[in-house]
C-alpha cells in the first residue's frame, strides 16, 4: 500500500430541513493529512465529525468546498473511484459468506483473479490474526472479530486511505482497548494513511498522530495528542479533553517563559500562548494532575473524594471555587476525608493560560439564519 496525502479545503455541508431551512454540519473546514498519518476527529454528537468522514468517503457531497487526495479533487467523485478503504461502526458485512469472500469481495470488484486474490485475502487476514477462519460465517465469530474481518476488507483493497467510523464503539470495554492497540499496530506497519472518528477521547489520545477537535461544525484545534491536551486553544477544548477546571486571575508580568498569575492570593507562573498583558484577567487551565496535594501555601477544603487504588482523586474547595485533583502519593500522606482542610499548590508547568480572545460557547460559530445539524 502507498500512503495518499489528504486535504481539505473550505469545506461546507449544508442540509435542508423540509421546512426549508438551512443546516449546517460542516462550516469551513480546512486540513492537511499528512501521508502515512494517523488522523481522529473528535467531538461530541452533532460536531460535524461523521459528516466530515462522509464527505471524504464519498457518501455525501460538499456544498463547498475542495477534497484532494495527491492533489486531485475527488469531492464529486463516487466512493468506488476514491481508493479509499472504509471500517464501519455495524461491520457491514455480507451474513451468507465465508470469511474470505467478504473479504474478497471488493478486492474481487477490482478484477484481480486466481492466485493474486487469495494472496491479497490471506495476507490481510494474517495481518488482523484471523488464521484458520477463512471458511467461517460471520454468524460464527465474536464481534471483535467480525470487526476484524470489516478491517482485513478494507485492507485488501490495498486502499491509499483508510477511514473508520467508530468502529469499536459496539464492542465492551476490554475489547476495545485491545482492538484499538491492534489498528494502531497494523495502520503503522502498513503506513497508511487514515482517518478515524470517534467521541471516545481516550481512543483519540491513544492512537492518533494528529487529533482534530470539532465543535459546531468547526475544528477547535489540530495537533499532536500531548498538543492538544497540554495546550488548548479553547476553553471547549480544555473542558472537552480530559478533565479541566478553570481558575481567573490577573496577569502580574509576562516573560519568555510564560505568565505570573494571580491564583488565591499565590504568584504562579503558567504557560501561555501570546496576546496576554500585565493586568489583563487570564483563565488558567488546572487539571487534577497540576494540583499538589498535602504541601503548599493555599487551605483547601475537602469537598469529596474517590478512592481509585493507585491513587485519589479530591474535590476541593477554596472559597467558592471548586476544583479537582489526584494524588499518586496517597500512601506516604494518608488519604484525607471530606471536611478536612488540606495544604494545597498549584503546579506552574502543568498549567496553561487560556489565549485571551478565545469565546467560551463557540457554538457561535453557526449564523443567524442557520443551525448546527447532528453528525
Amino acid at each position: 500500500m502507498s500512503a495518499g496525502t489528504l486535504r481539505l479545503e473550505r469545506v461546507t455541508k449544508v442540509f435542508q430541513t423540509p421546512e426549508g431551512r438551512d443546516v449546517v454540519a460542516v462550516d469551513d473546514v480546512t486540513l492537511e493529512l499528512p501521508p502515512g498519518s494517523f488522523v481522529t476527529l473528535l467531538g461530541p454528537s452533532g460536531c460535524g465529525k461523521t459528516t466530515t468522514l462522509r464527505m471524504i468517503a464519498g457518501f455525501e457531497t460538499p456544498t463547498r468546498g475542495r477534497i484532494l487526495l495527491d492533489e486531485r479533487d475527488i469531492a464529486r467523485l463516487t466512493p468506488d473511484k476514491r481508493g479509499m478503504g472504509m471500517v464501519f461502526q455495524s461491520y457491514a458485512l455480507f451474513p451468507h459468506l465465508s470469511v474470505f469472500e467478504n473479504v474478497a469481495y471488493g478486492v474481487r470488484l477490482r478484477g484481480v483473479r486466481g492466485r493474486d486474490l487469495d494472496q491479497r485475502v490471506e495476507a490481510a487476514l494474517a495481518l488482523v490474526n484471523l488464521h484458520g477462519l477463512a471458511r467461517r460465517r460471520p454468524s460464527e465469530l465474536s464481534g471483535g472479530q467480525q470487526q476484524r474481518v470489516a478491517l482485513a476488507r478494507a485492507m485488501a483493497i490495498e486502499p491509499r486511505v483508510l477511514l473508520f467510523d467508530e468502529p469499536l464503539s459496539n464492542l465492551d470495554a476490554k475489547l476495545r482497548v485491545s482492538l484499538r492497540s491492534e489498528i494502531r499496530r497494523i495502520q503503522q506497519q502498513l503506513g497508511t494513511t487514515s482517518v478515524y472518528v470517534t467521541h471516545d477521547q481516550s481512543e483519540a489520545m491513544a492512537l492518533s498522530d494528529i487529533v482534530v477537535v470539532m465543535n459546531a461544525g468547526r475544528v477547535e484545534q489540530a495537533g499532536s495528542p500531548s498538543e492538544v491536551y497540554r495546550r488548548p486553544r479553547s476553553r471547549f477544548v480544555a473542558d472537552f479533553i480530559g478533565s479541566a477546571d478553570f481558575l481567573d486571575g490577573p496577569v502580574l508580568g509576562v516573560t519568555p517563559e510564560g505568565l505570573d498569575v494571580s491564583l488565591f492570593g499565590v504568584t504562579v507562573r503558567v504557560a501561555a500562548g501570546d496576546g496576554h498583558r500585565v493586568g489583563d484577567a487570564a483563565t488558567v487551565v488546572v487539571r487534577p494532575e497540576s494540583v499538589r496535594v498535602g504541601d503548599g501555601p493555599i487551605r483547601a477544603l475537602v469537598r469529596g473524594s474517590t478512592f481509585l487504588g493507585s491513587l485519589v482523586e479530591y474535590e476541593l474547595m477554596v472559597g467558592d471555587q471548586v476544583f479537582g485533583a489526584l494524588d499518586p502519593d496517597w500512601m506516604s500522606r494518608g488519604l484525607h476525608v471530606p471536611g478536612e482542610e488540606v495544604p494545597v499548590s498549584l503546579i506552574g508547568s502543568k498549567l496553561y493560560a487560556l489565549p485571551p480572545d478565545v469565546r467560551s460557547d463557540t457554538a457561535a460559530h453557526a449564523s443567524d439564519t442557520t443551525e448546527v445539524a447532528a453528525d
